[in-house]
């Protein structure tokens, strides 16, 4: 027997003798997660983290001490019963365990992977509270894909209520669109979701890449609301191919979710940033995710830029998925530019662990003057400042204080920048009396209502750049909302 096999079955003994002690659960080492290794990944699509294993997980669960307060819940957005589906998993009773994970969440299988559980749920944990250590924490999202993946393939398609004869447009398919759909469909109204893409998904699809949320998982998700009897629309741009108002009017829509992202790209309005080999990440990423340009050559037909050198700059999870694709797409040296230090990086922790694993070199304190290029319009390298942290600014962080005269050259032939999104302003442009912020985004009430009656909105656009579960609880509570406002109709 093996040494996890012989501890896991103490510590089951003791749990069903019900002598399992805080100390005890102290004692179990946080497990780590499976994964590729970093220079075997670099060429390939493949999944990087590999899910835990039965024995894994339930040692994991063990680690949990089942709160009584259960602080976890206050930092999770859709409040999942966090201490109950753990303690499920500690016992070995997974599905009931997803059951319960269910109660809030349509995603586990996509949030399990890409939410940032460390600012959330497990920031909170007392085991992580106790150690002074966010990353000894109960591993709440591991767990949450490990129950997920069991079920992968099963028909879990939720019971839908009598047709109550009421219409719903859905605007995007993203994570808060899917929850709007689901939980509007489920109440019996007719629920069609309108995509500009010519998939569904959203930022899901089109944003994150294979390695960090398999596609099929995507789509399962996209395959529960066609069994459900919800529409899927695609190449339907709303503000091009109708505006809101003709969707309620002449249409017939009784209720409007607008949840279509943040999808306008930032530059830095720099010199040279108009150069063949200048790309946004949203770019970047969607040619190589969506359209999966990955594959030119094999099968695709979207071209991508085939970089040797490749500067990325910006420090969240944007600019290392941009960094982690531009190595498997070829690139022999990706240098990821940030005008901090690594510790201001807003990417997630294990994000950027994997892109260290994998290569990537990190330019911290660093920041791009200007892009530089031949006489043909090419990029050929980067004038970088370095930097030194200042004073705290308003997000709490150590402002970047370029240093004169510290001008220094990185030759590179693309340059992509991830340094955020902004609101798209079709919507706005073609909604009259919706009221918008200062930034492009739709103003809402606390139960994501916005200024016209009938329409909600959700997600990015209301939030800025947010996360895929942030989407999800404002889905939830929208779609409580329009449920609301529909029987109040009727």
């Amino acid at each position: 027997m093996s040494d996890n096999k012989k501890k896991l079955a103490e510590l089951i003994e003791k749990q069903n003798a019900g002598t399992l002690k805080a100390k005890d659960r102290y004692e179990i080492p946080a497990q780590d997660m499976p994964a590729q290794d970093g220079q075997v990944r670099r060429s390939n699509m493949n999944e990087v983290a590999l899910g835990y294993t039965a024995e894994e997980a339930q040692l994991e669960a063990m680690r949990c001490l089942q709160c009584r307060n259960e602080p976890c819940v206050d930092g999770c957005p859709v409040r999942i019963r966090i201490r109950d589906f753990v303690s499920a998993i500690a016992e070995g009773n997974n599905t009931e365990a997803l059951a319960i994970i269910k109660e809030n969440s349509l995603l586990p299988a996509v949030c399990g992977r890409v939410c940032p559980q460390e600012v959330q749920c497990q920031e909170r944990c007392t085991v992580g509270k106790k150690f002074k250590d966010v990353n000894q924490s109960v591993s709440i999202g591991r767990l949450e894909r490990y129950v997920a993946d069991l079920a992968e393939g099963e028909d879990s398609t939720p019971a839908v209520a009598p047709p109550t004869g009421k219409k719903v447009a859905v605007i995007g398919s993203g994570p808060g669109g899917i929850v709007v759909a689901a939980d509007v469909r489920r109440a019996g109204h007719d629920v069609t979701v309108f995509e500009a893409f010519h998939k569904p998904g959203g930022v899901m699809i089109y944003g994150i890449p294979e390695f960090r949320l398999p596609k099929t998982i995507v789509q399962e998700e996209i395959d529960v609301l066609t069994k459900m009897g919800v529409k899927i629309v695609c190449n339907f741009i709303v503000g091009r191919t109708r505006t809101i108002k003709q969707l309620m009017e002449e249409d017939g829509f009784d209720a409007v979710y607008v949840g279509v992202g943040a999808g306008l790209p930032k530059f830095m309005n720099m010199e040279g940033e108009h150069l063949v080999g200048v790309y946004s990440a949203n770019e970047y990423l969607t040619r190589a995710n969506l359209m999966k340009a990955y594959e030119f050559g094999k099968g695709a037909d979207t071209p991508i830029a085939v970089s040797k050198n490749v500067a990325v700059l910006g420090g969240g999870n944007v600019a290392m998925d941009a960094a982690r694709m531009a190595v498997r797409l070829g690139a022999e040296n990706v240098y990821l530019v940030y005008r901090r230090s690594e510790a201001e990086m807003p990417a997630r922790v294990e994000e950027v662990h994997h892109a260290k694993e994998e290569g990537i070199k990190f330019c911290t304190l660093q920041n791009p003057k200007r892009v530089l290029g031949d006489e043909a319009g090419n990029v050929t390298g980067i004038e970088c400042l370095k930097y030194e942290l200042g004073e705290p600014d308003d997000s709490g962080r150590r402002r970047p204080v370029a240093i004169e005269g510290s001008e220094f050259e990185i030759d590179v032939d693309t340059v992509i920048v991830a340094i955020g999104n902004g609101a798209n302003p079709l919507i706005e442009q073609t909604t009259p009396g919706l009221e918008f912020n200062k930034w492009g985004n739709i103003v809402v009430d606390e139960n994501c209502k916005t200024s016209l009656d009938g329409v909600y909105a959700g997600g990015d656009i209301v939030l800025g750049a947010a996360t895929v579960i942030l989407a999800m609880g404002q889905g939830r509570i929208a779609a409580q909302a329009i449920n609301d406002f529909l029987a109040a109709k009727s």
